[in-house]
């Protein structure tokens, strides 16, 4: 994600004062506001391809799930967040418009400029949702998915998924295939590697 976006420490109330008034979105963390990167064509069509799986899936049923302009508010580390996608079957949550609570499954779609803040901070102030079940990390380089699956004991399991496995999400019952999960998805062109300089003979 790179250094916060300020030189001064944000209250909550001034971050959403200021957000609302930016072209960019930023995401909060307890003082410090990071600005949110663009994303490559693979990143949005993969949070694209698991947004309609979810939302077709959930169809008819109480949950809901939305892209990366909804808003997650983690109250207990005075955090907000934009999630590439998540899933929230809370009545609360239904009511309140701009900004989600109580998510059930969160997915973010991992790029090398943000995957050790998804990994890192920002998992860690997920765990501190009591109504998240599921945390979803794609790795669209490698294509393996790692699902981190809240236990009876309150403890996080990691589930590995390879390239070519049906991801569970267990979270809401949902299975969903490689070419599901990666369907459209364009690989950038590799150069050619160059080939290498003719040796010369030269004869005394």
């Amino acid at each position: 994600m790179g250094l916060p976006a300020h030189q001064f420490v944000f209250t909550a109330d001034d971050y959403l004062a200021w957000e609302a008034d930016q072209k960019d979105r930023h995401e909060f963390l307890d003082g410090d506001v990071f600005a949110m990167a663009g994303a490559e064509d693979r990143h949005v069509t993969v949070a694209g391809n698991c947004y309609m799986s979810l939302r077709q899936h959930l169809s008819g049923s109480p949950c809901r799930t939305y892209m990366s302009d909804m808003r997650l508010h983690v109250a207990a580390v005075n955090s907000y967040f934009y999630p590439d996608v998540l899933v929230t079957c809370s009545a609360r949550d239904q009511v309140s418009a701009r900004v989600k609570t109580e998510p059930k499954l969160i997915i973010e779609v991992l790029s090398p400029s943000t995957a050790g803040y998804d990994r890192g901070l920002k998992f860690n102030a997920y765990r501190h949702l009591a109504s998240l079940e599921e945390y979803v990390l794609i790795d669209i380089d490698t294509r393996n998915t790692d699902v981190y699956r809240k236990g009876a004991d309150g403890l996080w399991v990691l589930h590995p998924f390879e390239r070519d496995a049906t991801v569970t999400l267990a979270s809401v019952a949902l299975h969903i295939t490689p070419e599901q999960l990666f369907a459209d998805v364009v690989e950038p062109e590799v150069a050619p590697a160059s080939s290498p300089a003719p040796v010369l003979s030269v004869r005394p």
